[in-house]
């Protein structure tokens, strides 16, 4: 079974693959240093495993697997414990908090060995953990064979679309595999859902105007004509104070 291993420390990665050394069957495809080169890594060799870190630089390791379409069992290597939640023990395979023993990486293979994990549960893990201060403040997404970064505040508005987000920018319109309820419940106040559909910038509201029945129609800056809803411009007026 091949792993990648995607970790910042050098010592950390060499850690891992002396422990595996125990394991025959596993056989280390890539090294990486960063979740830019985690993303490459997965596509190329898809692994039955990955070892990854959550805080690195560039992007952090939750960023990454939202990247990946269908994401490989994961177990998780962090300096951080805050991150050894109940999201864990639900979804991923397992979590080693750092420095760990031999002993306790032993337990965490012989978890992953003996339980058949599912893609949905990585991705169920990616839709419970708490998002960190770092990737509320910017949205990491794929953009063809490219990693982008949409920093918050040059969001003008989303839209609903399928089992996407259309995120729209001064640059384009740009998908994201997530919910309309992720980004409602994890951006910042200055963005509202005015619409089953749409969450908008209300930094770029210049007019609402009455709209058919309850409705109301909200122009932002951009030339953008949006709907809002009833309990949509309920939330206007109350961010807006008006």
């Amino acid at each position: 079974m091949k792993v990648v291993i995607i970790d910042d420390e050098p010592l950390a990665r060499s850690m891992v693959i002396e422990y595996l050394q125990a394991y025959p069957d596993m056989e280390v495809a890539q090294e990486c240093n960063d979740g830019f080169e985690g993303v490459k890594a997965i596509q190329q060799h898809q692994p039955g495993l990955v070892f990854l870190d959550i805080q690195m630089p560039k992007i952090n390791g939750f960023e990454m697997l939202e990247l990946i379409e269908n994401p490989p069992p994961v177990i998780f290597a962090t300096a951080f414990e805050e991150y050894a939640i109940k999201a864990f023990e639900t979804h991923a395979v397992d979590y080693l908090l750092k420095p760990f023993s031999k002993e306790r990486f032993d337990k965490a293979m012989q978890k992953f060995l003996q339980q058949k994990h599912k893609p949905e549960q990585t991705q169920a893990l990616l839709e419970t953990v708490s998002p960190s201060p770092v990737q509320t403040g910017r949205i990491v997404l794929k953009d063809g064979g490219k990693i982008k970064i949409i920093p918050v505040p040059n969001i003008q508005y989303l839209e609903a679309a399928d089992d996407y987000v259309k995120i729209f920018t001064q640059e384009g319109s740009f998908l994201k595999k997530k919910t309309m309820q992720y980004f409602e419940d994890t951006l910042q106040q200055q963005f509202v859902r005015v619409h089953r559909s749409y969450i908008i910038n209300t930094q770029l509201i210049t007019r609402i105007d009455p709209y058919e029945k309850d409705g109301h129609l909200v122009l932002l800056s951009t030339g953008a004509r949006l709907p809002v809803s009833k309990a949509g411009y309920a939330k206007l007026k109350e961010v807006l104070g008006i």
